[in-house]
C-alpha cells in the first residue's frame, strides 16, 4: 500500500469511527472522542505494542452513557470479550490464548468498589498486563511444573466512580456525564446496528494489520513522560500512521485527558501529609514534633485529627515520613521550649520538589466577583481548633500561628 493511499485511507477510517461514536454517545469533550477512537483502533494492532493501555470509562451516577459507550467499543474493537463478572482464573485462561481478546469489563465498580481486597488477583492481572512479557507464574500440580500464563491484552473497564489508582495510572480515563437537555443520540440496537460496527472493525483490522511492522518500529514524539507516555504511545502511533490532522488531535487529546486526570487524582495520604507539612512549617527552618502535629490536626479539612483512634501520633508521623527519608531529630529550640524532638525544613525540600511541587504562579487575572459586604455574626466561628503555640519557638523567634488565626489560635 503506497503512502498516498494510506494517507487517504487512515483519516477516512478514523473519521468513520469518530462519527459512529458521536452518533450513539455524548462524550464529555472532543478530545475524549478522539482518544476513544484511537484506543479502539489500537486494539487491532495489539501485536505491535510494548504496552497495552487500559480504557477506563467512569461516571459519577447511573445513566451517563458508560455502558452504551462500552457497547460501541465492543462492536468496533478487536476480538471483544465482555463480562460483568469473571474469576481471575477464567480471565487468565482467556488472555493466555494465541490471539488475546480485548477484555471489556462492565460494572467494574462492583468488582473494585468496597471489596477490592477480594479481587487483588484481578487487579494484579490488569496491572501486569499493561506491559508485554509480564506473565503470571503458577504451579501446575498435575504436571509438577511451573506454568507461565501471558497477561498482555488490551482492556476497558466501565463503572461508577474511580477505579483503583494503579489501574487508572495505566489508562486513558474518560469521565462520562449525564446528557443535558438538547443533547440527543441515536438509539443503539445490537441486531440492527451491530453489523455496521463489525464492518468498521474489519476495515480497521485490514488497515492496521497491513502496517504492523511499521507500527512496531514506531517511536512517536510524545507530549508526555514516563508511564503516561507508555500508555498513550500506541494511540499516538496510530494517529501518526493515519496522518491528516490526527497526529495533532491525538497529541492534544493525550495532553488534555492526562491533565484532567492529574487534576482529579486524589493524593495518597503520604503526599497529602507532605503538602500539609509545608503549610505547617510556614517560613521557619525547624518545628517541634508536637507543634507540627498540633498544626496538622488543627485543619478541619485534613484527615490527621481522626487518622487513628487518637489522631496522628508522633510514631505514625515518623513512619509516614520515613518513606521519603525524612526523620525527626533532637533540636535545640530557644527557651522556653529548649531541647525537643522536631523536624528541619531542609530535610523536606527534596520530597516537596519531587512529589508535591508548588504550582507556578498564575498570570491569569482572577475572574470578576461582585463585592459582598461582610455580615457579622453574633456567634464567633472557629475555622481551626485552638492551638497552644506559646512554648514553641525557633531561632527566628516565636512560631507564627496557624494560617487564618490570631496568636491565640482563634479565627
Amino acid at each position: 500500500m503506497n503512502t498516498r493511499h494510506r494517507a487517504i485511507e487512515g483519516p477516512a477510517i478514523l473519521d468513520r469511527l469518530h462519527a459512529t461514536l458521536t452518533r450513539y454517545v455524548i462524550l464529555p469533550s472532543p478530545e475524549a472522542v478522539d482518544a476513544v477512537a484511537l484506543w479502539i483502533a489500537a486494539t487491532h494492532a495489539q501485536a505491535a505494542w510494548a504496552h497495552a493501555p487500559r480504557l477506563v470509562i467512569r461516571a459519577p451516577e447511573k445513566r451517563c452513557g458508560k455502558s452504551r459507550l462500552l457497547d460501541i467499543v465492543e462492536g468496533c474493537c478487536h476480538n471483544p470479550l465482555i463480562t460483568v463478572n469473571a474469576s481471575p482464573a477464567a480471565v487468565y485462561r482467556a488472555i493466555g490464548c494465541d490471539v488475546p481478546p480485548t477484555l471489556l469489563v462492565d460494572e467494574a465498580d462492583t468488582i473494585f468498589g468496597g471489596k477490592a481486597e477480594a479481587n487483588e488477583d484481578l487487579r494484579g492481572l490488569l496491572n501486569a498486563g499493561h506491559q508485554r512479557n509480564r506473565p503470571a507464574i503458577r504451579w501446575d500440580a498435575g504436571t509438577q511444573r511451573l506454568e507461565k500464563i501471558p497477561t498482555f491484552a488490551m482492556a476497558a473497564l466501565a463503572g461508577i466512580g474511580a477505579m483503583p489508582d494503579t489501574i487508572e495510572d495505566r489508562a486513558v480515563v474518560v469521565r462520562m456525564r449525564r446528557r443535558a437537555p438538547g443533547e440527543n443520540v441515536a438509539p443503539y440496537r445490537h441486531r440492527r446496528d451491530g453489523p455496521a460496527l463489525r464492518q468498521l472493525a474489519n476495515d480497521l483490522a485490514e488497515w492496521l494489520n497491513a502496517h504492523l511492522a511499521e507500527l512496531e518500529r514506531a517511536e512517536p514524539v510524545m507530549p508526555l513522560e514516563d508511564r503516561a507516555a507508555d500508555t498513550w504511545e500506541p494511540l499516538i502511533a496510530v494517529a501518526d500512521l493515519a496522518g491528516g490532522d490526527w497526529p495533532d488531535r491525538g497529541r492534544h487529546a493525550a495532553e488534555a485527558l492526562t491533565a484532567e486526570r492529574d487534576g482529579n487524582t486524589v493524593s495518597s495520604d503520604r503526599i497529602r501529609l507532605l503538602a500539609d507539612c509545608r503549610t505547617a512549617f510556614g517560613q521557619y527552618d525547624a518545628i517541634p514534633t508536637a507543634a507540627l502535629l498540633d498544626r496538622l490536626k488543627a485543619d478541619p479539612e485534613a484527615p490527621w485529627a481522626e487518622y487513628s483512634a487518637t489522631g496522628l501520633t508522633p510514631m505514625k508521623l515518623g513512619a509516614l515520613l520515613r518513606e521519603y527519608d525524612i526523620r525527626s531529630d533532637t533540636i535545640r529550640f530557644p527557651p522556653p521550649t529548649g531541647q525537643a524532638k522536631g523536624y528541619r525544613r531542609a530535610d523536606f525540600l527534596d520530597a516537596w520538589q519531587r512529589y508535591c511541587p508548588e504550582p507556578e504562579p498564575s498570570t491569569t487575572p482572577e475572574p470578576y466577583q461582585p463585592y459582598q459586604p461582610y455580615q457579622p455574626s453574633s456567634t464567633p466561628v472557629r475555622h481551626l481548633r485552638p492551638v497552644r503555640l506559646e512554648p514553641y519557638q525557633t531561632a527566628l523567634g516565636e512560631m507564627p500561628p496557624p494560617p487564618d488565626t490570631d496568636a491565640t489560635g482563634t479565627a
